[in-house]
């Protein structure tokens, strides 16, 4: 997916972010803290994470949709889009006996 993504964004004429340093910085998802949570905030941070990347796809999709950029738009809803909504739900379900609780500030 990371790929099909950096090759629109390159065929598009931009510059894809590959390196990890460069996507550390740019991202939205909060850095975990150094050490190791237990798992229920593991997973409660990975939902989180799942629902920003679903949050940013679908305001995307909906600028490509309003410049008229149809495969744009296709790659987020089909891939990014699909495939994040999927991931939440099979998280959220390990979640469901237990409480989802809060990510140390």
């Amino acid at each position: 997916m990371v790929d099909a993504i950096a090759e629109r964004i390159q065929s598009l004429g931009g510059v894809s972010i590959a390196m990890a340093h460069d996507v550390a910085e740019m991202t939205l998802i909060p850095r975990p803290p150094r050490g190791r949570d237990r798992v229920p905030v593991q997973l409660t941070r990975l939902l989180h994470a799942h629902e920003i990347v679903l949050q940013e796809a679908r305001t995307m999709a909906r600028q490509a949709t309003g410049a008229g950029d149809d495969g744009t738009n296709d790659l987020l809803v089909s891939q990014v889009i699909r495939t994040n909504e999927q991931q939440v739900w099979f998280v959220a379900e390990h979640l469901v006996d237990g409480p989802l609780v809060a990510p140390a500030p």
